[in-house]
C-alpha cells in the first residue's frame, strides 16, 4: 500500500527553523515526483516545494514565498523527504502535507495535477 506519512511540525518563533519529513511506504521516494504542500486557516490548499524523480533531470521547485528559506531534499537509504525551513515567518503557518501519484515524476504535474496519494498532515506554527 502507497502512503505517506509527516513529522516534525511545531511551534517556533518568527526566525525560527524546523524540519519536516515525509515517509514513504509502499514506492521509493525516488521513483517519482514528491511535493509538499501546506494550507493555512480560511485558505486554500498551495504548493510548496517539489522534488523530481530520479529519471527527471530538474531542479526542485520552490514557490517565490519560499525561496531562499525553505530547501527539499531525499534520502533514498530511509525512504524519505524532507522541508528544510528556516528564517521562519508568522504567514508560514498552515498544515504541511506531502504528496504524489504513480502518473507524475516530474514536478509540473504534481504542482497543477490531481493527487491521489497524500500524508495526514502535520502542523507548523510561527508565533512570537
Amino acid at each position: 500500500q502507497v502512503q505517506l506519512v509527516e513529522s516534525g511540525g511545531g511551534a517556533v518563533q518568527p526566525g525560527g527553523s524546523l524540519r519536516l519529513s515525509c515517509a514513504a511506504s509502499g514506492f521509493t521516494v525516488d521513483d517519482y515526483a514528491i511535493g509538499w504542500f501546506r494550507q493555512a486557516p480560511g485558505k486554500e490548499r498551495d504548493w510548496v516545494s517539489c522534488i523530481g524523480s530520479k529519471s527527471v533531470y530538474h531542479s526542485p521547485y520552490y514557490r517565490e514565498s519560499v525561496k531562499g528559506r525553505f530547501t527539499i531534499s531525499r534520502d533514498n537509504a530511509e525512504n524519505r523527504v524532507f522541508l528544510e525551513m528556516d528564517s521562519l515567518k508568522p504567514e508560514d503557518t498552515a498544515v504541511y502535507y506531502c504528496a504524489t501519484d504513480v502518473l507524475y515524476t516530474d514536478c509540473a504535474g504534481v504542482i497543477t495535477g490531481i493527487l491521489d496519494v497524500w500524508g495526514q498532515g502535520t502542523q507548523v506554527t510561527v508565533s512570537s
